[in-house]
């Protein structure tokens, strides 16, 4: 933390995944000429998870760790000894559809399997148990402000101490009667490894009063249907190199982010 009360950080690795773009380095050519990579994966799948639970697997948890582990690849960092902090603003909507309908209609029907998935920490929960990692773990949710707030909660660590922090966010589409009132759609993940020091883009974050005026970059625009595409002008600025970024932070709030050497990303 500086002087000033801003929180500081260094980006040490990124992950990336959305619908034609299945990781950081198809986003960043897309952000940067349009391209979309030949073949690109209908869905995530990620390796921490056996094939069968891969098979299994909702898309939120399947989406958060694919993120979660491509950002610990290219950091270089053991996800087993890394705290982390999974940002969802709704968690699972189609398997929150599928319980409230089968509790409706059935509720002795009810599946096992997606009751556990249910929960809000759901992926938090699979990448802990996969990578056995014993350190702390959050789960946190804010509406629109939901990214912001885990990026501060997981840079807050950081100055209280911690060494490096992952910051997994991801939300998936809307279904059902929750379409009508919350509007999602498709897949979308993204993750962060943040460290004290180190190389890679450094970021300076304050919170300020106001509202989000800035134009949306590519990846903003391409994925805007998605509950978490309030992540994106940090991912835009950061594939574009440029050295600030704005996320909504709550009602009238923002948070203002300085980049330095975004480059080292772009």
């Amino acid at each position: 933390m500086t002087a000033s009360g801003a929180l500081t950080a260094s980006i040490a690795g990124i992950g990336f995944w959305a619908p034609g773009l299945p990781d950081w380095a198809s986003a960043r050519a897309f952000a940067a000429d349009g391209s979309l990579p030949a073949d690109a994966p209908a869905k995530p799948s990620p390796q921490l998870l056996a094939p069968n639970e891969r098979r299994r697997a909702p898309g939120s948890v399947a989406v958060a760790l694919e993120v979660a582990q491509a950002a610990c690849r290219d950091a270089g960092r053991d996800p087993a000894v890394l705290p982390s902090v999974f940002a969802s603003t709704h968690g699972d909507l189609a398997i929150t559809d599928y319980m409230c309908a089968t509790l409706a209609q059935d509720p002795t029907a009810i599946s096992p399997t997606k009751f556990h998935n249910s929960v809000h920490n759901a992926a938090a929960g699979y990448w802990t148990i996969g990578n056995g990692c014993t350190a702390a773990t959050t789960a946190i949710s804010a509406f629109d402000a939901t990214f912001a707030q885990g990026l501060l909660e997981a840079m807050l660590q950081l100055a209280a101490g911690a060494d490096a922090v992952l910051l997994a966010a991801y939300d998936t589409a809307a279904t059902g009667p929750l379409g009508t009132v919350t509007r999602s759609e498709g897949l979308l993940g993204g993750a962060l490894v943040l460290s004290r020091d180190g190389p890679g883009p450094r970021l300076r974050a304050q919170l300020r009063d106001g509202a989000d005026d800035a134009a949306p970059g590519p990846l903003a625009l391409r994925c805007a249907g998605n509950a978490m595409a309030q992540m994106l002008p940090l991912f835009d600025a950061l594939a574009a190199g440029r050295d600030r970024a704005q996320l909504c932070a709550g009602p009238h709030r923002l948070l203002a982010l300085e980049i330095v050497d975004a480059g080292a990303q772009a």
